[in-house]
């Protein structure tokens, strides 16, 4: 299949092919499913944690005799039920990563790719460089393209320039190749790729 490349002052720059077996596929909601939970659940911090009763600073006296008094039988004040006790079954520190072959990973990237393309929600650019990093100079550009939330994919590097220009402006991220994944590529309504980009992922899907 094949794509319009345009510039960043909306121009026509040419076509591009796009590899069918990347995006042209039909896109399946149970694999992007997957790859978004398997990303979300990485990222979390798993730090959670309160003390149990080993862990409270109380005193390990005994509250009061054990017969004769009609009330229940305690040992420690460090328990659940009083006041300034330990808690049970609290949160611990943890690890909430799950598992998801790599296979299944390279996959939904690909089914991400596609749905964009699919829904012509893919725009390719033909370089993202900007003389000076200014956002006003780039919002307006961007006013041209009909870019609101949007994720924009550079080669190996992002340029500086393009890069300060960008971080002002809200719904909008800027990512080099390593960094392109599914999570973000479906929070964001457009997917902007450079033809260094297409020429990355060419290379890594090969």
């Amino acid at each position: 299949m094949q794509a319009d490349v345009t510039t960043l002052d909306a121009k026509k720059a040419g076509t591009v092919d796009l590899r069918d077996d990347v995006f042209g596929l039909e896109p399946r909601v149970d694999i992007l499913q997957r790859m978004v939970r398997y990303q979300l659940a990485k990222r979390r911090g798993g730090t959670a944690h309160v003390k149990d009763r080993s862990e409270v600073n109380y005193t390990t006296a005994k509250m009061y005799r054990q017969k004769g008094t009609g009330r229940a039988r305690h040992g420690s004040k460090k328990a659940p039920i009083f006041r300034g006790g330990g808690k049970a079954f609290g949160p611990k520190p943890r690890d909430f990563a799950i598992d998801l072959p790599k296979k299944v990973r390279a996959l939904a990237l690909k089914h991400a790719l596609s749905s964009k393309a699919k829904a012509e929600e893919l725009v390719v650019l033909d370089k993202c460089e900007l003389k000076e990093g200014k956002t006003k100079e780039l919002k307006s550009r961007f006013a041209k393209l009909g870019f609101g939330s949007v994720l924009i994919i550079d080669g190996a590097e992002v340029q500086e320039a393009f890069a300060r220009a960008a971080r002002n402006l809200p719904d909008v991220d800027v990512l080099p190749v390593a960094g392109i994944n599914v999570y973000d590529i479906l929070r964001h309504e457009k997917l902007v790729l450079t033809k260094a980009a297409l020429e990355a992922l060419e290379a890594r899907f090969k």
